[in-house]
């Protein structure tokens, strides 16, 4: 079959290489050049999962190495990338330093890995995706740079399938006049951004604080303000990138903005004060994209080209190497995806966006009230977690991990959570109202809570405990000790 994909981000690039080992004939289109900036750089263990599988499935031995950040480093010293340990969070207050009161304090760490061998990465968007294409051209990609992609290119191709990894308003929505379905969308954020040298240390700043699962700023950072949120994730050369996602537009040009808020919250001030844009900030007034329809007879669309909600739980990355897992096995089928694979495509991609968009709108509501945030993040580390052990110990039919709904979708005890906690969210008035909302939340997710979430005894701070996981074996359907013998493949070996 003859494949066009538009688009040579690391999705697109994947892809395209991953046809091309299947025999297909593959053209791999793409408007600008590489190297080039992007953002969207955070990984998750699922992610690293759904890597994994692709190297084992297709050949990609790199793919494992980039797996992991120990590997990565041994590997591939010269792709630069960032110690992602897990998620950080922070609540800072207009006028005040970041404080804490003994135990009383709007910090919380959420550990991802149980050391930096087997970690996660901030992927430098730069360097990665410039690798992917260098990858599939090397599996046989033709690859075209400087193309603006028309009816007519496509046309003059004679492609049998195109596949859109361009982004927002990308080719197949223009050519199929695709309308927008971002109505259907509750999160609504700007983003104000940039990659920064000389961003001092959380623990600099703040002395004093309790010591937690790792090293508070080798993770995805997440700084809370009365505005919407910041990001800040460090890469092992001393560059940051960082950007805040706001929720109404704050008047000025960004540079304006980025000091007027930096002025606002002194805490934020002191670690970005004397640090140095590497590029110009830029403003974008609102990130989120949506479209009605993801895929159809001939095409189909990556996530970001179809649906795009916010960086704050780091989906990005993962649920594109789901889609492009999808992809994959449906083009390994004879004569390729029939209408009925790409409906299921469609749908799910639907159903997907919807999550997390919902868990999205959920936290941004939640903000203003840290135990709020704190509990409600509770849903999205119990849905990952619990299908993060399940594909290590319990899951080795790829259609079956490949099919899985992605944050729980389809899961009779996690589907609806993100939904339900944004409706109760919405009517949490009192401090009743609040201590009510947590302890639903630690109800709710008890089922599938296998890491020992939302315990107050944790002040905020849960590292990987494999002694809580083998505690609720039962959980996951295991005995005892079919989850003892699986702990090797739990710590990454």
């Amino acid at each position: 079959m003859h494949v066009a994909v538009v688009g040579s981000g690391f999705a697109g690039s994947l892809l395209a290489r991953i046809l091309a080992v299947q025999g297909h004939d593959v053209v791999l289109l793409e408007r600008g050049t590489h190297p080039r900036f992007a953002i969207g750089e955070s990984s998750t263990p699922l992610a690293n999962l759904t890597l994994e599988r692709l190297a084992r499935r297709y050949g990609l031995d790199d793919c494992y190495d980039l797996a992991a950040h120990g590997r990565w480093v041994a590997r591939f010293p010269e792709l630069r990338r960032g110690l992602k340990r897990g998620f950080t969070f922070y609540r800072h207050h207009h006028g005040r330093p970041f404080a804490q009161s003994g135990t009383n304090i709007e910090r919380l760490l959420v550990a991802a890995s149980p050391n930096d061998q087997v970690a996660d990465n901030h992927w430098l968007r730069a360097d990665v995706d410039h690798h992917f294409v260098r990858a599939a051209i090397a599996a046989g990609v033709e690859y075209r740079d400087r193309v603006e992609v028309t009816a007519d290119v496509l046309k003059t191709l004679r492609a049998d399938f195109v596949v859109d990894a361009s982004g927002p308003g990308g080719v197949m929505a223009r050519q199929l006049a695709i309308p927008s379905g971002l109505d259907r969308t509750h999160t609504n954020a700007g983003l104000l951004f940039s990659h920064f040298d000389g961003v001092r240390l959380f623990p600099e700043v703040v002395r004093g604080l309790p010591a937690g699962p790792y090293p508070d700023d080798w993770a995805a950072v997440h700084h809370i303000i009365d505005e919407g949120w910041m990001y800040s994730l460090r890469f092992d050369h001393g560059v940051t990138s960082a950007g805040f996602l706001l929720k109404k537009r704050v008047p000025g040009a960004p540079e304006q903005i980025w000091h007027y808020l930096l002025h606002r919250y002194p805490t934020l001030g002191a670690l970005f004060g004397d640090a140095k844009p590497l590029m110009p900030l830029v403003y974008k007034p609102r990130i989120q994209h949506r479209l009605t329809r993801a895929a159809g007879a001939g095409w189909a669309m990556l996530p970001h080209a179809y649906a795009f909600v916010d960086p704050l739980f780091s989906t990005g990355i993962a649920w594109s190497l789901r889609a492009i897992e999808r992809l994959g096995l449906l083009f390994e089928k004879e004569g390729g995806p029939t209408e009925r694979d790409l409906a299921r495509y469609d749908a799910a991609l639907s159903q997907e966006a919807d999550q997390i968009d919902a868990l999205v709108a959920g936290a941004y509501h939640a903000m203003a009230r840290f135990e709020l945030f704190a509990a409600h993040s509770m849903i999205y580390f119990a849905a990952v977690s619990f299908a993060e052990v399940r594909q290590r110990v319990t899951w080795n039919d790829a259609e079956s991990v490949a099919w899985s709904g992605f944050l729980g979708v389809g899961d009779p005890r996690l589907g609806g959570l993100p939904r339900a906690s944004l409706r109760r969210l919405r009517h949490v008035r009192t401090p009743e109202d609040r201590r009510r909302f947590v302890q639903w939340v630690s109800k709710t997710i008890a089922p599938r809570n296998v890491c020992g979430l939302a315990n107050r005894a944790a002040h905020g701070l849960y590292p990987v405990d494999l002694d809580v996981l083998v505690s609720r074996h039962a959980v996951l359907g295991l005995s005892r000790e079919s989850l003892v013998n699986a702990l090797p493949a739990l710590r990454g070996g």
